[in-house]
């Protein structure tokens, strides 16, 4: 799963990098850095989408802000334009969102990037006495040449209609998948990270992705991900900044393994 990662990515040059269209309306220089991105945050995406007024014209990456935790279209406002509390979907199983009713809609039609430093993780092992609560080290997993990841989501649209002029609430999840590699010493799922060559295919709003892009990646796709323990001040989301990134001293590596043999750094 992944329910909290790093973002140091501003929209402005993330735009230009990507040469999009930067729709957050933030001014240029605003640092947005966020170590403890959680859900209901709003984060940055990349979608594909036509414009609204030349819809004939072909489609353009445009980075979007949005809320972190999917609304799905027909959830029922709570009160006039608020939607109602439900799950909060900030994950979706990659292999199962084509039917989920949550996620089917946007599986067709509304795919996006999320755009990430890395991702947190928590290695769960026994107590180091065998008594007590079991202890949950956290663990942040990113590319060891320090390049952006771009994870595999899913957005939404939603407005309340008895509302007239509501601006859109526009919301999104990231998809997991099977961990794969080395990270399965860490947890059982992961992001579903989903590199350069597939951006076409999987943000064409057009047709629907190819079915093989939602299933669990070979190892290679994770090959230069690095994990390292880091001090459990990422556990709050009072805290953030760049400090949550220090590798934590004296750490344990996972259960049965030797520090190296997962890429620990």
């Amino acid at each position: 799963m992944c329910g909290r990662y790093a973002t140091t990515a501003n929209p402005a040059r993330l735009a230009a990098e990507l040469d999009a269209i930067d729709e957050t309306g933030d001014p240029p220089d605003l640092d947005r850095a966020n170590y403890n991105v959680a859900p209901t945050n709003q984060v940055l995406t990349v979608v594909e989408r036509h414009d609204h007024d030349h819809p004939e014209d072909d489609p353009a990456l445009r980075i979007r802000r949005m809320r972190w935790g999917l609304i799905p279209v027909w959830t029922k406002a709570s009160e006039p334009g608020v939607p109602a509390k439900g799950k909060p979907l900030f994950n979706a199983r990659a292999d199962r969102a084509a039917s989920a009713p949550s996620f089917r809609d946007a599986t067709k039609k509304r795919r996006c990037l999320v755009p990430m430093d890395g991702w947190y993780e928590w290695l769960v092992e026994p107590a180091p006495t065998g008594k007590g609560k079991a202890v949950k080290q956290p663990f942040y997993m990113s590319n060891a040449d320090g390049s952006r990841l771009y994870m595999a989501g899913l957005w939404s649209t939603w407005r309340d209609r008895s509302v007239e002029g509501m601006a859109p609430i526009l919301s999104c999840t990231i998809l997991t998948t099977d961990a794969v590699g080395d990270l399965t010493r860490i947890h059982d799922r992961m992001p579903l990270v989903m590199p350069r060559e597939h951006w076409d295919a999987w943000l064409d709003p057009d047709h629907p992705a190819p079915e093989e892009l939602l299933e669990t990646p070979g190892p290679e796709r994770v090959s230069g991900i690095v994990a390292r323990p880091v001090a459990p001040l990422v556990n709050s989301v009072r805290n953030n900044g760049p400090e949550l990134l220090a590798p934590a001293p004296g750490a344990p590596a996972p259960e049965g393994e030797q520090a190296g043999q997962i890429s620990l750094i």
